[in-house]
């Protein structure tokens, strides 16, 4: 529409030029979800280190001992959840569309 108004040909930037228009709102969801799981595990990270100090630290202390555990479970419990959310959404993928990546790597139709 633009080169009939007289602005010539515009062509798109490389970093954008191989992808078509109706990927790009798939590949945001796919960046999404890629920076929950990886946020997720960085975060995990972080909190078995915090937990392992207090552990360490707690010295005979029953309490900080059995805070540190719950620290820890939790770190695994939320792990847990994170892949098992991953998980799920390749399960639902599969049952309503009969391919696991449908849901994780969505492209919008054109109408």
């Amino acid at each position: 529409m633009l080169a009939q108004q007289g602005f010539g040909n515009i062509t798109p930037p490389k970093a954008v030029s191989g992808l078509v228009a109706t990927d790009i709102p798939g590949k945001l969801v796919q960046r999404a979800i890629s920076i929950f799981i990886l946020g997720a595990g960085v975060y995990a990270l972080f909190n078995l280190i915090l937990a392992g100090y207090d552990f360490i630290s707690a010295g005979d202390d029953a309490k900080k001992v059995a805070g540190a555990w719950s620290k820890i479970t939790n770190t695994f419990l939320g792990i847990t959840v994170a892949v098992g959310s991953i998980a799920l959404l390749a399960i639902f993928s599969k049952l309503l569309t009969g391919d696991y990546k449908t849901l994780l790597m969505p492209t919008l139709p054109t109408f």
